[in-house]
């Protein structure tokens, strides 16, 4: 450091500077260890051919009594993926859920009580399989149809439509969607959810053309019980013929 920058550090020292004390910037250092970190989690559920998103009505203020994704704020001493797992936990009693990061949102006045960035998650999962309940500080919980979704407290709707978003781009590049099914589906299931996902309708005949000719499913030789239709013919899917496809260039697309 050049003399004349020693100097001034040493008298911003002797006058209460930090000791960090930069001059470059417009500001004390100390002023950027200041703001708050928040994580919001979008969770989507399938169920019954209908696409949606878990909300909660938030007890606390700020927006106490209104719509809401599942999130808040992040302790000091706390990573933000420990974190994320955490709030979702504490709120809608589920865990042990696998979140894949989105986006972070950093706009200035995005909370109304001060600067807090928030980093988005989203998942995907039955619902079937999980029974969510309010806790801490969360009125209640509800599963909400994702085309019917209110106005959100904060930016959740910005949040919410982006996560939508990537759901839908991977939807069409990976076969995540099978997770949603049980074991043992019909076409007519699978083109019901994945109808749900994208929000498109297929022609019936194409979309089972298309879903054979991957060489993904496994015919069970055996179709369905006890239902008020032409029974259809049962499949399940070959995970293991996935990833060999996979590994040689295959690209799952719909």
């Amino acid at each position: 450091m050049e003399k004349s920058k020693r100097e001034r550090v040493k008298i911003d020292q002797d006058q209460g500077q930090s000791q960090y004390y930069i001059p470059y910037y417009q500001i004390a250092i100390d002023k950027f260890f200041q703001f708050g970190l928040s994580v919001d989690c979008v969770v989507f559920g399938y169920q019954n051919g209908i696409l949606k998103v878990l909300l909660i009505k938030r007890g606390a203020e700020p927006f106490k009594g209104e719509w809401a994704l599942p999130g808040d704020l992040v302790y000091p001493n706390e990573d933000i993926e420990v974190a994320a797992r955490r709030i979702l936990f504490d709120l809608t009693a589920i865990r042990d859920l696998y979140l894949e990061q989105t986006q972070v949102y950093g706009q200035v006045d995005r909370h109304p009580l001060g600067r807090v960035i928030t980093t988005g998650y989203y998942s995907l999962i039955n619902i079937e399989d999980y029974d969510p309940h309010a806790s801490a500080w969360a009125d209640s919980v509800y599963w909400v149809d994702v085309n019917k979704v209110p106005k959100l407290a904060f930016d959740h709707n910005l949040i919410l439509k982006h996560g939508l978003d990537i759901l839908r781009s991977r939807v069409r590049r990976r076969p995540v969607g099978f997770e949603l099914l049980p074991k043992k589906f019909t076409l007519g299931n699978l083109q019901q959810l994945y109808e749900a996902l994208l929000n498109e309708k297929y022609d019936k005949a194409n979309f089972r053309k298309r879903i054979v000719s991957m060489n993904m499913l496994i015919s069970l030789k055996e179709n369905q019980k006890d239902v008020p239709h032409r029974p259809g013919r049962l499949y399940s899917f070959d995970k293991e013929r996935y990833d060999q496809l996979k590994s040689k260039g295959f690209s799952f697309e719909l």
